[in-house]
């Protein structure tokens, strides 16, 4: 039987706002105020997001993101950084009693994950997913689409897609990015490096290591048919039936009301505060 989740398409906002949002949803799915969702946004100025955990002093150039007129953030997730600019965001909130989510978090990224897969099956592209093997990398990177993860998906051993999970108080917290194209000139200017020379060798290495939809699709996607490719890739991948829903003005309100008081950082040149209580 095909269940039955709300959707949420809330085009743009700043970076502090959609983080909020996202930490809202699994508040209220947990009280029971909204069903299992799945949102769809963007960032209304290019926005680095870092893990919840992440450490930032001495890795991220604050006024290089300025230059760059961008926003930052720290995630109620993990991972590593990620700069969000010309691509979809998604975000997931689902018990994890659901019957169809399983205890594993590895697993349940697997079963999240075929939504993504579908959805870029709906735009020609034939990815698959991500199995690493062998020992961790030692050589540490804070750029999230350097390194794959279980289940991420990838094409020609190439990182496509972003994602990070939590589960806070009986509720799963899952949102991903998927970048129609990546400015790399942008992301490697927003982080630290020992030399020029490392941060331009780098770079260069960037895209055998991670592709976009324009790259694999060899066209400027328009991004309405990228939205219309996941929607119904998440429908068909989790066999669910998508209904519109749509936020009160109170709702809206608890909302700017996060993003103000724990999501909004002012930019500094300095030390970054580790960590956001969530």
């Amino acid at each position: 039987m095909t269940d039955e989740w709300g959707f949420l398409d809330t085009g743009f906002h700043d970076a502090a706002t959609n983080m909020a949002l996202d930490e809202a949803l699994l508040n209220w799915h947990r009280e029971g105020r909204i069903p299992p969702t799945l949102r769809f946004y963007r960032w209304s100025s290019p926005s680095l997001s870092v893990g919840h955990f992440q450490k930032t002093e001495g890795k991220i150039d604050l006024q290089a993101l300025e230059a760059h007129n961008g926003q930052f953030v720290r995630r109620l997730t993990g991972g590593s950084a990620v700069l969000h600019d010309d691509e979809l965001t998604y975000s997931i909130v689902i018990s994890e009693q659901h019957p169809g989510i399983p205890r594993s978090i590895r697993e349940a990224y697997h079963v999240l994950s075929r939504g993504i897969l579908e959805g870029y099956k709906n735009l020609g592209i034939q990815a698959t997913y991500a199995i690493p093997s062998g020992k961790p990398d030692k050589n540490e990177t804070a750029v999230c689409f350097e390194k794959t993860a279980f289940y991420e998906l990838t094409v020609d051993d190439k990182k496509i897609s972003g994602n990070a999970q939590t589960r806070r108080n009986g509720v799963l917290l899952q949102h991903g990015s998927i970048p129609l194209h990546i400015n790399d000139e942008m992301l490697f200017d927003l982080f630290i490096f020992p030399s020029e020379k490392i941060k331009q060798r780098k770079r260069k290495e960037f895209f055998q290591k991670a592709s976009t939809i324009n790259q694999l699709t060899g066209r400027p996607v328009p991004f309405d048919e990228v939205k219309t490719a996941f929607r119904k890739g998440f429908e068909n991948g989790l066999d669910v039936t998508l209904q519109p829903i749509s936020l009160t003005p109170d709702q809206w309100e608890e909302v700017y009301e996060l993003a103000s008081s724990k999501y909004a950082q002012p930019m500094q040149t300095g030390k970054i505060k580790e960590g956001i209580d969530g």
